[in-house]
């Protein structure tokens, strides 16, 4: 009976799929909203209709889909857009994940909030959603300069926000009075591990790919690529989603045809990623949007402001077009599981403000993950590269690029 269910809510959940992409493009709605709306309404929010069997097994899916756009993510680093965008890609990174971080702690610890927990709130703030971000360039079919700096900018938060995270959270545990010993190493350990694997598989997959004839060999090698550096990456507990990111930029930049194995990832990806939006939403609770309060409340406006700003100032201090800067903190608005992991480690340095951490880590998502997807897609409609009702290219041939 279990397995007739759990076949049941998979078919109807990738049906919900289908139908969120025709009425993404029919509404011009960002279909993940749409499917994090059904997995809300589908959740224990909702009428919570899913098996719990969906929900035993979401960190899996989670790990399968955000490793795919990891890889997926690091194919757009690749030395000609390097060349062209690098520098600014490079300087807005680093200014929205710092300026962020800084003034979200400054402005809660200026309405009231104790400095400890502003400067944990500080860091959550820095955290992006890769997945949604880069489902909503697909979905519009949006190319142009600033489409490729937005999605080179999401490939190098996860570096600087975990470099962020370990420095701000050093600075809360000081304020507390706790021990500090590990963290800095811990974070060193994620990133420098990271690239190191992403390095170790990226090179002799970079020598395979080309090799092996189009179609099923090739999807198959790419799979067990990016799911082998997955699994690697859990086991030495390093960012899964970095080793991706490098394995993917090391693919497209040495092997022999880079864009074979990108196409066959995208061509398999969207199951995994209608079932991981779906069930981030039955995940989410209605119920933590009260809890917020004041400090919640703060930390939401806070963060809407300074992704704005912080934006507009890298984009500045990079040279970028006016109406580029003017709109690329507005793509950056976008949050999910990142946050939620940086509060759960969070937690567990400062047990006294763990539940305050985690209610607002929580509650935040909720807004940022249905709020987000649209002000990307309002960004990329602004600066005039989105292509709405048309498919993108690389999804209708295989061989583009």
């Amino acid at each position: 009976m279990d397995a007739a269910l759990i076949l049941m809510a998979l078919g109807v959940l990738l049906l919900a799929g289908m139908a969120a992409d025709e009425i993404g493009h029919r509404t011009r709605l960002p279909r993940v909203t749409l499917l994090i709306l059904c997995g809300v309404a589908a959740g224990p929010s909702g009428v919570d209709l899913l098996p719990d069997a969906f929900h035993r097994i979401y960190d899996l899916l989670s790990v399968v889909a955000l490793s795919m756009v990891a890889f997926l993510l690091g194919g757009k680093l690749s030395t000609i857009s390097l060349h062209n965008s690098g520098r600014t890609i490079l300087i807005v990174s680093l200014v929205a994940v710092g300026a962020t971080g800084v003034f979200v702690a400054a402005g809660l610890w200026l309405v009231g909030v104790p400095l400890s927990l502003a400067i944990v709130l500080g860091a959550l703030a820095t955290a992006t959603d890769p997945a949604a971000t880069q489902d909503v360039v697909r979905q519009t079919g949006a190319r142009g300069p600033f489409t490729g700096i937005l999605l080179g900018i999401v490939a190098l938060d996860d570096a600087w926000g975990l470099i962020a995270f370990a420095l701000f959270l050093i600075g809360a545990q000081v304020a507390v009075g706790a021990d500090t010993n590990g963290v800095v190493g811990q974070a060193l350990w994620e990133i420098a591990g990271a690239v190191a694997l992403g390095i170790a598989i990226g090179v002799p997959a970079a020598y395979l790919t080309g090799r092996l004839r189009p179609g099923d060999p090739t999807q198959s090698e790419a799979l067990g690529v990016v799911f082998l550096t997955a699994g690697l990456a859990l086991w030495l507990e390093v960012s899964f989603l970095l080793a991706g990111i490098v394995t993917g930029a090391v693919v497209v930049n040495f092997a022999r045809h880079h864009a074979r194995p990108f196409h066959e990832v995208e061509h398999i990806e969207w199951p995994f990623m209608i079932l991981f939006f779906v069930l981030a939403g039955a995940k989410l609770q209605f119920d933590s949007l009260v809890a917020l309060g004041i400090a919640g409340a703060a930390f939401v406006a806070l963060r809407l402001v300074a992704r704005i700003a912080s934006g507009w100032l890298g984009g500045r201090l990079a040279g970028m077009p006016a109406a580029q800067r003017r709109w690329i903190g507005f793509a950056l608005v976008p949050q999910a599981g990142v946050a939620l992991g940086m509060a759960l480690i969070a937690g567990e340095a400062l047990p006294a403000l763990r539940d305050t951490i985690l209610t607002i880590a929580i509650g935040s998502t909720v807004v940022f993950e249905l709020a987000g997807p649209l002000l990307t897609q309002l960004a990329l409609t602004r600066v005039g590269e989105i292509r709405i009702d048309k498919v993108p290219a690389d999804r209708s041939n295989p061989e583009a690029d």
